[in-house]
């Protein structure tokens, strides 16, 4: 396992991140992601943090709250000290009725946190980010909550998830202008099968210093290949729950291309995915989530996974991206196409 900085700061996170979002189960949409209960989730605790991850994700939607209560459990059950591990959560969902339910105002955000600490069982939380943008609420309120939290200790370092390219510019700017804390990383679906966020999202965030966190890198469990073939899987995840929306045409493509390379490399397809992933520039830390031990397990042997050049370049261009505007006027007028 290698370690990487939080964006430009000098918070060194697993190159891995361990993402909770199974933790629980909760009801509606919850209940078909994952319902891990406490010891299954001690137990995929432990191997992460055997396994050299310190960076642990969470949000206080994901199964309203027992997520979060699962996994500041699992740090007293195994007895992980506070300063040996990264914890990130999220707020922005709605927790409960009423107007001021959700969102990134000031009102809701600074509630949300102090009530994800108290789920956590913790102090203070290393990584809190902006589960989504708020249309509603002006990009200087919401920096400033975040700056808040800050100033009073309760997180260390802030981040977004969601966000546009240019959101993103326009509140780093404001940052830098009012001197509030700093945007150190944003969280965003990136995998071979949704490369979208190379287009705004990847170049904003490399011009603003803000590392990119992974999440659903495998597009769902798509691009484990278990539901391409005469053998896929009906039981999985996107049996229960079709997201991120994909072109599964063109992503089992991808997996085929995926699956040559990993019998050329002995590895499994999942592996070449998150490989590939922790080869981009830019990337921070790739979340990856599991129901069962053995899947974080083949994850976690991702990191001793080497690409080739010809590996790269076959997965990306059997992933890449169709043209659009302006990025083919960027091309032809910054001299690339001859």
């Amino acid at each position: 396992m290698r370690y990487r900085p939080l964006g430009r700061s000098g918070l060194q996170v697993s190159e891995l991140c361990l993402g909770t979002m199974t933790f629980h189960g909760g009801t509606g949409m919850w209940k078909n992601i994952g319902q891990l209960g406490q010891s299954d989730a001690d137990e995929i605790m432990k191997t992460a943090f055997d396994g050299g991850i310190n960076f642990f994700d969470t949000a206080n939607v994901y199964s309203e709250g027992g997520s979060e209560e699962i996994l500041g459990q699992s740090l007293k059950n195994l007895g992980l000290n506070r300063h040996e591990v990264v914890i990130a959560s999220k707020g922005f969902g709605r927790m409960h009725e009423g107007p001021n339910g959700r969102g990134a105002s000031r009102y809701h955000i600074i509630d949300a946190c102090k009530a994800s600490l108290k789920r956590l069982g913790v102090d203070h939380i290393d990584l809190y980010q902006l589960h989504g943008f708020d249309f509603d609420t002006p990009i200087d309120e919401q920096m400033e909550a975040l700056d808040i939290l800050v100033k009073h200790g309760h997180v260390r370092y802030v981040g977004v998830s969601n966000w546009a390219g240019w959101q993103l510019a326009k509140a780093q700017g404001y940052a830098e202008r009012r001197g509030t804390a700093p945007i150190r990383t944003i969280q965003s679906y990136y995998s071979l099968a949704g490369r979208d966020v190379e287009r705004e999202v990847l170049p904003a965030a490399k011009a603003e210093g803000v590392g990119m966190l992974c999440w659903s890198p495998l597009a769902g469990g798509y691009l484990s290949g278990k539901y391409t073939g005469d053998d896929k899987d009906a039981e999985g995840r996107r049996a229960e729950f079709d997201f991120p929306p994909i072109d599964k045409d063109k992503a089992d493509g991808i997996v085929g291309v995926m699956q040559k390379i990993a019998s050329a490399k002995g590895a499994s397809v999942p592996q070449i995915a998150l490989a590939w992933l922790l080869a981009r520039e830019g990337v921070s830390s790739v979340i990856v989530g599991a129901r069962k031990v053995s899947q974080l397990q083949d994850n976690l042997g991702a990191t001793e996974v080497d690409l080739s050049d010809d590996d790269m370049a076959k997965l990306d261009e059997a992933s890449a991206l169709p043209d659009t505007y302006p990025q083919w006027m960027f091309e032809r007028q910054s001299g690339r196409l001859e």
